[in-house]
């Protein structure tokens, strides 16, 4: 008689033991304080003390506050202005890069990743160093006598914040945007050349359509990334233009009202897990 099938079968660890150390990492660095954060959102602040008691207060003053509200908008509208205007910079420069030979690709690519070595914090300050009231912006402007003397007007303000986050995001557009462009096939441009299509419905009707996954994966990346900053807007924006990270910033800080925070940040993870799960739907993923 074989006893074969009375043996216990080998216990296959390879699999799971190779699953545990991302799990356990998601599980400690990413799960777990996501819960705490829900936590803290369903709490209240009462004199000083955080009541652990469940309560959608703090959700209620958000949706409530005419200021919160503005706030938020202000946040949605610079993020969404941003990633356009990185759209609009890296489509071109993506293309460009793409059609070169590889060394050249290669020489434009790292030129194109450079920046992402220097500190956010020095790319930061060398546009307020440019913009200010002192700074080689104004500079220039008198020397070729536009200006008759320093101006306050580039610094402090939207357009200030807004140029920031266009130069210090601009990277993450571009690259998925090369690689959607690398990967267009010629085969349909070749056809759209030899039907004597316009280039601006070339442009249209087949290469946008074929790179709109790596423009999706760069917006989201663009617009998370925008969404959450608060430093930004507190070295070169103005007090009344602060946006949702600002508010966040504060209400852990100087307000001590954790709950409202953690309410706060909630919203930001639901309006990104919003947009992501947009360009998910339209193929983000296939040019990462």
């Amino acid at each position: 008689m074989d006893a074969s099938h009375l043996r216990p079968r080998p216990i296959r660890l390879g699999l799971y033991g190779s699953l545990l150390p991302p799990l356990l990492w998601m599980t400690l660095l990413y799960f777990v304080p996501l819960a705490i954060l829900l936590s803290y959102s369903v709490w209240k602040l009462e004199s000083f003390e955080i009541v652990r008691q469940f309560n959608l207060g703090n959700f209620q003053a958000i949706a409530t506050n005419p200021s919160y509200r503005t706030v938020i908008a202000r946040t949605v509208l610079t993020a969404l202005g941003v990633t356009l205007i990185d759209v609009a910079i890296a489509l071109p420069m993506g293309y460009f890069i793409a059609n070169q030979r590889p060394r050249s690709r290669g020489v434009l690519t790292t030129l194109v990743i450079l920046p992402l070595w220097s500190s956010y914090l020095v790319r930061v300050f060398a546009w307020k160093i440019i913009l200010g009231y002192n700074g080689v912006l104004n500079s220039v402007l008198m020397a070729v006598g536009i200006l008759q003397e320093p101006s306050s007007i580039f610094l402090y303000n939207q357009f200030s914040t807004t140029l920031t986050f266009v130069h210090v995001w601009l990277p993450f557009m571009i690259l998925p945007i090369i690689t959607a462009f690398e990967k267009l096939p010629r085969p349909l441009l070749e056809a759209s050349a030899d039907l004597n299509a316009p280039p601006i419905a070339t442009f249209w009707r087949v290469i946008l359509p074929l790179v709109m996954p790596g423009v999706l994966a760069g917006s989201i990346t663009v617009f998370s990334l925008t969404m959450g900053d608060f430093i930004t807007p507190s070295l070169v924006g103005s007090p009344s233009g602060f946006m949702l990270g600002n508010v966040i910033s504060s209400q852990f800080g100087v307000s001590y009202n954790w709950p409202l925070g953690a309410a706060f940040a909630l919203v930001v993870m639901l309006i990104v897990f919003a947009g992501l799960a947009i360009a998910l739907r339209k193929g983000a993923l296939d040019s990462l």
